[in-house]
């Protein structure tokens, strides 16, 4: 198994199996995740990429385009637009003209719904949270620091995928 490593690190054998059960419960990890989503999304009614996209747009600072909504989740446009259509069918997001530039559309949240979204997850998010009480500060920043680069690697991986330059 050719891997890079950091100078000093340790190869062979005990290496190659730490790697090893890496790779098998990252791939649980990634499977118990989308199943989690997926439940979620069920529960709520909604699709899962939508679900995903809410929890985005949770983060930004206000109303956004529907072009900022497809880098967001790495959807074309119009993709963007049919995801943006479900959301406010369902009564998550409302679209009104920016005042600024009457051309733009912005997607804005409904607080309202959003709340009820976060109560579910509140009633969710206790157990999460307690599954980091056995770990110390250094080991949750470690665990921040590789969510950060996931995050990053997942997006240019997408690119490559979508780009098809696999």
């Amino acid at each position: 198994m050719a891997q890079k490593k950091r100078s000093g690190e340790p190869t062979g054998p005990d290496r190659d199996g730490v790697l090893r059960d890496l790779g098998a419960v990252s791939r649980r990890y990634m499977a118990s995740y989308a199943l989690f989503n997926q439940a979620l999304a069920d529960h709520l009614g909604l699709h899962p990429t939508d679900l995903q996209c809410l929890n985005l747009l949770g983060l930004e600072p206000g109303p956004v385009t529907t072009g900022r909504i497809a880098g967001l989740t790495g959807l074309t446009t119009g993709s963007a637009t049919r995801l943006v259509d479900r959301l406010e069918r369902a009564g998550y997001v409302t679209r009104r003209r920016d005042t600024e530039d009457r051309r733009k559309v912005l997607v804005e949240v409904v607080p309202e719904r959003m709340a009820e979204l976060g109560k579910v997850w509140g009633r969710l998010n206790g157990a999460w949270w307690e599954m980091f009480d056995a770990y110390g500060d250094e080991e949750i920043a470690f665990i921040a620091t590789h969510m950060r680069r996931t995050v990053d690697l997942s997006a240019s991986q997408v690119e490559r995928l979508r780009s098809g330059k696999l």
